[in-house]
């Protein structure tokens, strides 16, 4: 069965995949704490610097209910926002701390915990549509960073581009027309691949400084 549209780039009520729909139940009744349900968009609506992730975390973002807090990913990624002006402060504590973007929003390809953080292909296109109305809403000239190669993919999918035109890579830029869209790549800023030294913290910041420089803000 064809899975429909979504009109809006975010249901808080989505059910379209019922793998991740039973897990988040399961969830639900092990951590009644826990957010729990599909994790909306954080930041600057306006902004021109779209970063996008792969899924809410279990221990992280499906439980704060903000992408990217309570989970190690985030360490890095707040802080170094916060370093080039993007963030308020260097960490994000809690959905409801008083942390701001300025110029930044965060989302993530798939908008529901996957078991062992792992979505399925179906699962990730059934996502799709979500993020291509998010980035049909960006303002002009805007910057993705994608975290990874299955964000990187997603966002391709979303704006109809090839993706054997646009292999990912760490630190690859892509000039994607349209609106003057660039998309940057980096390694996700996991545990793992921090720990593992495959993504340094002088590597992220230099993606992050680069977009800086392509939004052309000091």
């Amino acid at each position: 069965m064809q899975i429909p549209e979504p009109r809006l780039p975010f249901e808080p009520d989505c059910r379209r995949c019922g793998r991740l729909a039973s897990f988040l139940e399961a969830v639900r009744l092990q951590h009644p704490a826990y957010h729990a349900a599909p994790v909306p968009p954080f930041g600057d609506p306006r902004a021109r610097l779209l970063i996008v992730g792969l899924a809410p975390g279990l221990h992280g973002a499906n439980a704060s209910g903000r992408p990217f807090t309570g989970d190690y990913a985030g360490i890095l990624l707040y802080r170094t926002l916060h370093a080039h002006g993007f963030a308020s402060a260097p960490a994000s504590a809690a959905a409801d701390d008083d942390l701001v973007l300025s110029g930044c929003r965060i989302t993530n390809a798939v908008k529901c915990v996957p078991p062992q953080n792992k979505p399925t292909t179906a699962e990730i296109d059934a996502c799709n549509g979500f993020l291509r109305l998010e980035l049909g809403r960006l303002p002009p000239r805007p910057v993705i960073l994608a975290l990874g190669a299955i964000a990187h993919r997603a966002v391709l999918r979303a704006l109809d581009r090839k993706l054997s035109a646009h292999p990912f890579a760490h630190g690859a830029e892509h000039d994607l027309g349209g609106e003057g869209i660039t998309l940057l790549d980096s390694y996700h800023c996991s545990r793992y691949n921090t720990q593992t030294r495959r993504l340094t913290e002088s590597m992220f910041d230099a993606v992050v400084l680069r977009a800086r420089t392509l939004l052309g803000t000091p």
